[in-house]
């Protein structure tokens, strides 16, 4: 163990042991970036930027996440040298010329982003706004989903938000763990959501391309999972469920929001909807065959804030259990 530890840390020495790999830890200190992005930073080429990449992903110092043809890079947060690699970070000096220029034209990037996603936005915010005019103000149940994390105060280590969208569960509650992830498909959401969290500098939140029904994450490492106004998108919500599970640690809890059952046929076309809905039978069928348990459950009807609004929002919560079911738990 001893000599496998010293290995790594001599690997991760050597890694960084150069000027342009320097520059690239400091630059994703900031935040991650793709491989062309980079380029831009560094004014470096692309193949010459690949192989540093290559390198400290190597030793384990960054990681890289495919999303649809473009890989985004970021520091190895949970890399067995994370102290080294933070240690190695925080003495690079400030006042350096390449560094200032690099955060200069990172800010660049960063601005790059904001003006796809407004575009993004401005394509599509219509039929957004159209959809919620017709339920109960998010900020209603974002105030409940808050008062729910409530009891996490202080010891939510991970958050993850599945289906992240515009990344909005990130941006009002990922302060509130020591580290944020949201999952999505869309890589046009994921841009907007990028955008979202930098204009909040929520440099503990992250987002990834990821399957709700795959979630790319071990067993057992999340203290709270959201599925916001996600499930009714799905084939198969069942398996976002056991995947939930599945990440949540013991003691973890999910929380849901959704719409209740309706007849608005229409957002199956316009806006992709699978699911008109979930009856709270469903929905606890669904939770137990998870093997959570389940809590409170809310009903947000539209008679409760004002205008004419025709859909129901559902909150449901459930817990892992600290020991599996007797059912599934090994024999002494």
């Amino acid at each position: 163990m001893y000599k496998m530890l010293m290995e790594q840390l001599l690997s991760a020495l050597r890694a960084a042991g150069e000027p342009t790999r320097l520059r690239i830890l400091a630059i994703l200190a900031l935040g991650e970036l793709t491989v062309s992005e980079l380029t831009q930073v560094l004014s470096q080429s692309q193949p010459r930027i690949s192989r540093h990449l290559k390198l400290l992903a190597d030793a384990g110092l960054v990681q890289r996440y495919p999303e649809g043809s473009w890989v985004f890079y970021r520091l190895h947060e949970g890399a067995p040298v994370s102290d080294v690699l933070a240690q190695i970070i925080r003495h690079i000096p400030d006042s350096d010329h390449d560094i200032l220029r690099d955060r200069e034209r990172f800010g660049e990037v960063r601005q790059l982003r904001a003006e796809r996603a407004q575009n993004y936005f401005a394509a599509n915010a219509a039929s957004w706004d159209e959809l919620r005019a017709r339920h109960i103000p998010e900020t209603a149940v974002e105030e409940i989903m808050a008062h729910h994390l409530e009891s996490h105060a202080g010891d939510m280590e991970l958050l993850v938000d599945l289906g992240t969208g515009t990344g909005r569960m990130l941006e009002i509650f990922g302060h509130r763990a020591q580290r944020a992830i949201g999952f999505d498909v869309s890589a046009d959401m994921l841009t907007l959501a990028r955008s979202k969290l930098d204009e909040v500098g929520a440099k503990n939140c992250q987002v990834r391309q990821g399957d709700c029904a795959n979630v790319p994450l071990e067993d057992n490492v999340a203290s709270v999972v959201i599925l916001h106004q996600v499930l009714h998108f799905l084939d198969d919500p069942q398996r976002a469920l056991n995947e939930a599970a599945r990440i949540l640690v013991p003691g973890g809890r999910v929380l849901i929001a959704d719409f209740g059952p309706h007849e608005m046929e229409s957002l199956r076309e316009d806006h992709a909807h699978r699911r008109l809905g979930f009856d709270d039978g469903d929905m606890r069928a669904m939770l137990t065959q998870s093997r959570l348990q389940i809590g409170e459950t809310q009903v947000l009807s539209p008679e409760a804030s004002e205008g004419a609004q025709d859909l129901t929002v559902a909150m449901w919560q459930a817990q892992k259990p600290n020991e599996p079911p007797a059912d599934i738990r090994k024999p002494v």
